[in-house]
């Protein structure tokens, strides 16, 4: 039997909805003929008729989103293109995130496209698709790097779309970082970065291994990929292994904000100057899930208390509304330690306002 297809923001909608599955994919870059004249198609993503392919039916892909190689995907025309890297193989304590993307794709069958808090619906604005998952080395971090990043190089209009990496350990954000840093016309001095995590991640080397997920920020401002004086570190809380772990921040100009400094206030000033200052300029997201109280999420390597509840974590990505995103991913899910599927879920949500960060500056 073939499934119909419904406009962007009626999927769930009562009405009769057997004449509509000839809606075209939008395709915003280009226009056809009808009636003797040019006329732009619909802009957004077509997703499947929940009254004919109940949500826990059909295939998993993030959202529901099309596939990225369907033949009716107009890949000059997307948006956003959402790929796994399941890889763990940088972890310093529990493995298990390499499971990740595919936890996070079955929780979020049941994310719906209106962002009610935003008034933005991102199926009606944004042209998606999911790209399925990047190759990966399993013995290698710097091979899976090398690999993810010249896979996410292919996906989608270079001049276009953005990519959003859903991992796999916090390793995997700098190739996302840096496929991103070249199709955004590879800036100087590297991408601001809005860094949402209980740790630094700017360790030099770990047991001699310098690809870890406790350096990928260190390597992309290496690399000049990211630009350490418009770099903003939220929720970071913990003891560390030694005061020294600060040093290699505060000498390039990163800036840091606790978990307490967030609940006194003095973050959240913080933060709202940063977004201020960015202004018009394209900033990358990166979003630890231990960035979250292991309470609300448990489902992460290396968990840590005091962290962000989950509607503090919701709340926290809905202030950035405003900024120009450049890319971004997620990470750290392991859904081993995830018995009730509470941190897939609300990674999956996370990543939907991530989208719909976009969708609200689009419309």
């Amino acid at each position: 039997m073939m499934v119909s297809a419904i406009p962007p923001g009626q999927e769930d909608a009562p009405d009769d909805v057997s004449g509509v599955s000839s809606f075209p994919l939008a395709k915003p870059s280009r226009t056809r003929e009808h009636g003797g004249m040019d006329h732009e198609p619909p802009r957004g993503t077509r997703l499947p008729n929940a009254r004919q392919t109940p949500r826990f039916a059909g295939v998993t892909t993030f959202c529901r989103f099309p596939m990225l190689d369907d033949a009716s995907t107009d890949v000059d025309a997307l948006d956003w293109v959402v790929y796994g890297i399941p890889y763990d193989g940088g972890v310093t304590f529990r493995p298990g995130a390499r499971f990740g993307p595919r936890a996070i794709r079955a929780a979020s069958q049941y994310v719906k496209p209106y962002h009610l808090e935003l008034d933005v619906d991102i199926a009606a604005t944004l042209h998606m698709a999911d790209a399925g998952d990047a190759p990966v080395r399993p013995y290698s971090t710097q091979e899976t790097l090398e690999a993810a990043a010249a896979f996410a190089a292919t996906l989608g209009n270079p001049d276009r779309t953005k990519l959003l990496a859903v991992g796999g350990d916090h390793s995997i954000a700098y190739a996302n970082i840096k496929a991103t840093w070249e199709r955004r016309g590879r800036p100087e001095g590297g991408l601001p970065l809005l860094h949402f995590d209980a740790h630094l991640d700017t360790a030099d080397v770990v047991w001699d291994e310098k690809w870890t997920h406790a350096s990928p920020f260190i390597r992309a401002i290496e690399d000049g990929l990211i630009n350490p004086r418009k770099m903003l570190s939220v929720g970071i809380r913990g003891p560390l292994n030694t005061s020294s772990d600060l040093d290699y921040g505060t000498e390039q100009g990163i800036r840091i904000i606790t978990a307490r400094q967030w609940e006194t206030g003095e973050g959240i000033e913080r933060m709202d100057a940063f977004l201020a200052e960015l202004g018009e300029e394209e900033v990358y997201l990166t979003f630890d899930i231990d960035c979250i109280d292991p309470a609300f999420a448990p489902g992460t390597g290396t968990p840590c208390p005091g962290g962000f509840s989950s509607n503090e974590a919701l709340e926290l990505v809905r202030r950035c509304a405003g900024v120009r995103l450049a890319g971004a991913d997620l990470v750290e899910v392991l859904p081993d330690r995830d018995p009730t599927g509470a941190t897939a879920l609300l990674a999956s949500h996370l990543l939907a306002e991530i989208l719909a960060l976009d969708a609200l500056k689009r419309s």
